[in-house]
């Protein structure tokens, strides 16, 4: 009987070892934390024209050949003298550079500027939030956005959301592959711990996933 009794705890410390260590794997590496209200503003990467954002096409001494597009669904747009032009991928002053381009044709030394009016962006500037949450979203990034500005966008955690259990998924450009890192939305919005709140980058997927009870 003792040495029942013996291999029964053995096997239980081995459980709860074994548990304990898979928690601990399932965690995930953690990102550093941000400060809830920045001390410095900077500004962000360079914006990316996507599909459906609305442009204004300005050409100075000669607004007949400005217009105000939106960019069609297959990355395009027309302007007066030119024809399905590529504009997703492109920064603004890609866009004008390339516009300017093609206007010298028919003028001289063109000057040409482009303005984002309404912004979509592409999929690598927006942030995605899936899962158990109010309202699932793609939002637009920001310069300096953090994970609660995030959460704030898309109404907070749904009632079953296990929070602590969401993950980000991040593409790494210098290595080229894609990395995942847990987060703690329990305790950033439940229990205010301001050290669950990270700075997001653009293209960052934040899955939430639901509690299992």
């Amino acid at each position: 009987m003792p040495n029942l009794r013996l291999a029964r705890l053995v096997a239980v410390s081995v459980t709860a070892g074994l548990a304990l260590a898979g928690c601990a794997a399932s965690s995930g590496p953690q990102l550093p934390p941000a400060s809830f209200v920045a001390m410095q503003e900077g500004p962000g990467e360079d914006y990316v024209i996507g599909p459906l954002d609305e442009l204004t096409i300005f050409v100075w001494r000669n607004p007949e050949l400005g217009a105000k597009v939106q960019v069609r669904p297959d990355g395009r747009i027309t302007t007066p003298l030119i024809t399905d032009m590529p504009a997703v991928g492109k920064t603004p002053s890609m866009l004008a550079e390339d516009v300017r381009l093609q206007l010298s044709q028919y003028i001289e030394d063109p000057l040409v500027s482009v303005i984002v009016n309404k912004f979509a962006g592409t999929f690598s500037q927006q942030v995605r939030v899936v899962g158990a949450t109010e309202k699932p979203a793609s939002i637009p990034y920001r310069a300096n956005m953090t994970l609660l500005d995030a959460m704030i966008a898309v109404g907070g955690l749904s009632e079953y959301a296990a929070g602590n259990r969401a993950r980000l998924i991040r593409f790494d450009k210098q290595s080229g592959r894609q990395r995942e890192f847990a987060l703690r939305l329990g305790d950033l919005l439940k229990k205010g711990e301001s050290r669950a709140n990270v700075m997001l980058e653009p293209g960052d997927v934040i899955i939430i996933p639901e509690s299992m009870f």
